[in-house]
């Protein structure tokens, strides 16, 4: 009975999966793909890890790609905050693809703070650009 209820439940999933997509797509390239954050948090969102899942199929069908994932955050807070509020979102991202299969040796890791915003300016409409995590080929 209970293989029956397993296997009743995997058909199901796999049906609900069918007919209601993912959200998980293979990029094209991996320069300059884009893990975002909530304000002061490393915390993957189901959008993020999306993304970084996404990252996980190109490094799984391409085995001689290296990365580095560098950490960023938004203007407010000290230098000395935000560098290791970066490390923390740099390592979050690399642990979702560490997780999901990828060699951590071919991940390395970087953390630039608030020292390079991808949108100048202040105010939330910037800020919340600049809270992310971005993956470049090495």
């Amino acid at each position: 009975m209970k293989i029956l209820n397993v296997a009743l439940l995997a058909g199901v999933a796999g049906v609900l999966t069918a007919c209601c997509g993912s959200n998980i797509v293979e990029p094209a390239d991996l320069n300059n793909q884009r893990a975002f954050f909530a304000f002061n948090s490393a915390e993957i969102s189901e959008e993020a890890e999306n993304n970084l899942l996404g990252q996980s199929l190109y490094m799984k069908h391409h085995e001689d790609t290296k990365i580095q994932i560098a950490g960023n955050c938004d203007e407010r807070g000290s230098t000395e905050y935000n560098l290791a509020l970066g490390a923390r979102r740099a390592n979050a991202a690399k642990a979702v693809l560490v997780n999901d299969g990828v060699e951590s040796s071919r991940i390395s890791t970087i953390s630039y703070g608030k020292e390079r915003p991808l949108v100048k300016g202040s105010g939330e409409d910037a800020w919340k650009f600049n809270r992310n995590a971005t993956t470049t080929v090495k």
